[in-house]
């Protein structure tokens, strides 16, 4: 999946659009752009979030009572003094660091150090970014003072167990965010639990600022999987307020400083934002043809060919992204309540969710299509709100598993200068009659039926007429 990685491991998920730094998933890159704060980068649907600014370099709070380390029976006693062994605010063992090498994952590792007397291991997860994102990362994470950096490689988890569940229950948040970054964290977060029990950690960091997304889902993943760890938001307390103060803060630990970019809703991305498509207009003049095959609401094989789930949608990114598929420019209301303006690439995610959509049309019947439309958008919400783990979406998941067993079959789709067209649908399992629907037989369907359907239909507004007009 080399064009569809991301080292998305930190607040500043550089998962998609661009940036300095630009990790990225499977899903696609998704670089959303604060028109009013830092740009970093996040993940999309095996696309790019083109600039997704996680409003990195920001603090939450100015109240110094607000504490990183999250309240519980084990917490942190923050009045310990350095001269015990611990640091400015306290003391733990070791800090598991969701890193990316960013600016301000870079600045919390030896504010980690500095401030809590502990270890710090950084973490990153390989959820499709690309190997050139893991290119001296780790001399970078030691140079930064941390004592080791974990890479576990979680493209295939990461599309198995999240991107194609929110596939199958068409889960699309306000009507065009396939929820690349939000189903990155909860599997990145549970990685991270697991890497503190195998390294001995006492607490884990995000390094996500209170203003973001991003800290609610990676803390809600910690919650359920962990609730005993510590969870240390260098955001929520330290007295770095703004990009300026991170950059001094670096120069004087010796961090190097990757650089930023800052995006206006008001303007077009410019061409050198997107990674992973072409622009449209330069796209190949010929279509290209492309047949997803589909088992229960699962991907399974392009052009006949069957694919791991990782090796599929790394496969749909590249062909996509030739034609410049999965562009999307929106601006999305946060879980906190601002608006951010973002910019996806999600070539692969794009093509998957029109098939997928197209299938139905043939599996399923109109109550069960609306049905499942009505409950796709809650899915949404309860993804981008970083409740994966939550027994409400693990229950609407059995659902949309149920009513999806039928929907196999194969759908074939036109690539076009950034379109997506179906072309043809076929399914063993289709509701679809040419027989009844030619209206030539009148065996199933007679047309003299219509008649006492229509008037048992429209009674209501009959009779409504009637007494409009006092008949």
């Amino acid at each position: 999946m080399a064009q569809l990685r991301a080292i998305s491991s930190s607040s500043s998920t550089n998962f998609v659009f661009n940036g300095a730094s630009k990790p990225e998933s499977a899903l696609g890159r998704n670089q959303i752009c604060y028109s009013n704060k830092f740009s970093s980068v996040s993940s999309g649907f095996n696309g790019n979030a083109l600039v997704h600014n996680n409003l990195n370099l920001t603090r939450a709070s100015n109240n110094k009572a607000i504490q990183a380390v999250a309240a519980s029976e084990k917490g942190v006693d923050v009045s310990v003094s350095p001269k015990t062994g611990g640091g400015l605010r306290g003391k733990l063992n070791k800090v598991v660091l969701a890193y990316s090498g960013g600016l301000d994952t870079s600045v919390i590792v030896p504010w980690l150090r500095e401030n809590y007397g502990c270890e710090v291991v950084c973490f990153t997860a390989d959820v499709g970014q690309g190997i050139k994102e893991l290119d001296g990362l780790e001399a970078k994470a030691k140079g930064s003072g941390a004592c080791q950096l974990v890479v576990k490689d979680l493209q295939e988890e990461f599309v198995k167990d999240y991107i194609f569940p929110c596939l199958r229950a068409g889960a699309i948040y306000e009507r065009k965010y396939l929820l690349g970054t939000s189903m990155a964290r909860p599997v990145i977060a549970k990685a991270m639990v697991d890497v503190a029990k195998e390294v001995g950690a006492d607490a884990v960091s995000h390094g996500c600022t209170g203003k973001g997304n991003d800290q609610v889902r990676f803390e809600l993943t910690f919650f359920a999987l962990n609730p005993e760890l510590n969870v240390v938001a260098p955001w929520r307390e330290w007295e770095i307020t703004g990009r300026e103060d991170a950059i001094e803060y670096a120069k004087k630990h010796n961090i190097p400083i990757p650089g930023d970019i800052l995006e206006d809703p008001a303007n077009e991305p410019t061409k050198d934002m997107y990674m992973m498509s072409v622009d449209p207009e330069d796209a190949p003049d010929q279509p290209e043809y492309v047949e997803i095959g589909i088992v229960s609401g699962i991907p399974v094989s392009v052009n006949g060919k069957e694919l791991s789930p990782a090796s599929l949608l790394s496969q749909l990114n590249e062909t996509g992204g030739r034609h410049g598929i999965g562009r999307i420019d929106m601006v999305e209301n946060r879980l906190v309540g601002m608006k951010s303006r973002g910019v996806y690439e999600t070539p692969g995610g794009t093509i998957l969710f029109s098939a997928v959509r197209e299938l139905e049309s043939l599996t399923l019947d109109r109550e069960t299509i609306q049905v499942k439309d009505q409950l796709a958008l809650k899915y949404a919400e309860l993804v981008y709100a970083g409740r994966w783990f939550d027994p409400l979406r693990e229950s609407m998941d059995e659902f949309m598993k149920k009513i999806t067993e039928t929907t196999t079959g194969s759908v074939t789709l036109k690539l076009y200068k950034g379109s997506v067209t179906v072309t043809g649908r076929t399914s063993p399992y289709s509701l679809y009659r040419q027989d009844i629907s030619s209206f030539e037989s009148g065996q199933i369907y007679d047309q003299a039926d219509a008649a006492g359907f229509i008037k048992l239909y429209g009674l209501p507004m009959r009779v409504r007429a009637m007494l409009e007009k006092g008949i």
